[in-house]
């Protein structure tokens, strides 16, 4: 089962901390799966964690998510070497692929190293629902801003480009993140920027955003756009997703 059309979802969230366990899936990663289609069946989530230098806790964390979720979920490493032998197979065998938060910089390097770069363009194009936070929001975009070289905040611009915007991520609970998008649109450097605050997701169906959903209340998607050679920002009201239940 795989999307009608090139999907992603590129979110600030996804996790919740649990009661029972350290992390939860929130309703951003159920909406990631309502996107595939999939039912009649567990779905297939490929967890892909490079951002975080393929951290095996992280990981952990998140497989008990997914098996909380009802979710089968394989992890895709590239450190210290791919764990599977063929890695469009494995990516294109899932009905969600979800990218971890992390260094965006070096995701995008490791990628490309081993060609994942490639394959996820393919697997976009095949339907498979490419989704993820922060990093995992960024990689899909032209670039955005990112504390990937150090705690100063810089532009990454060398996305994967799927979706031609510049992307913020913690709009709102990352003060240098706004003035540094603004600068980077009335600059040029991305011709617009779509962001999100923390639990807010924006949904696109080939390079189009068709909704902006949030899992939290009161938070926000906003819109940057040049204008006479500045940065106008335009706030997306979300819709509210319901709240998975466990």
């Amino acid at each position: 089962m795989t999307a009608a059309e090139p999907t992603i979802l590129a979110t600030s969230g996804g996790h919740r901390v649990g009661t029972r366990t350290r992390v939860l899936f929130d309703a951003l990663v159920h909406h990631a799966v309502d996107l595939s289609g999939v039912h009649g069946r567990r779905p297939r989530i490929l967890y892909v964690g490079t951002a975080t230098g393929d951290a095996e806790l992280v990981t952990a964390r998140v497989a008990e998510a997914a098996r909380v979720a009802g979710f089968d979920l394989t992890p895709l490493y590239l450190f210290p070497m791919p764990n599977v032998d063929d890695i469009e197979g494995t990516v294109l065998d899932h009905d969600v692929v979800w990218v971890m938060g992390g260094s965006v910089a070096n995701l995008l390097a490791v990628w490309r190293v081993h060609g994942l770069d490639g394959v996820m363009r393919r697997a976009w194009r095949a339907g498979v629902v490419l989704a993820g936070v922060s990093a995992g929001s960024i990689c899909w975009f032209d670039g955005g801003a990112t504390d990937s070289f150090g705690p100063q905040l810089q532009p990454v611009t060398d996305g994967l480009g799927l979706l031609p915007y510049g992307n913020g991520v913690h709009y709102d609970s990352d003060a240098g993140r706004r003035p540094l998008i603004h600068r980077l649109v009335a600059d040029g450097v991305f011709p617009a920027a779509h962001c999100t605050d923390d639990g807010v997701g924006l949904v696109y169906r080939n390079t189009e955003l068709v909704e902006a959903v949030a899992e939290l209340p009161g938070k926000s998607a906003y819109m940057v756009r040049r204008e006479g050679g500045r940065a106008v920002e335009e706030r997306v009201e979300p819709r509210l997703l319901p709240a998975p239940r466990f």
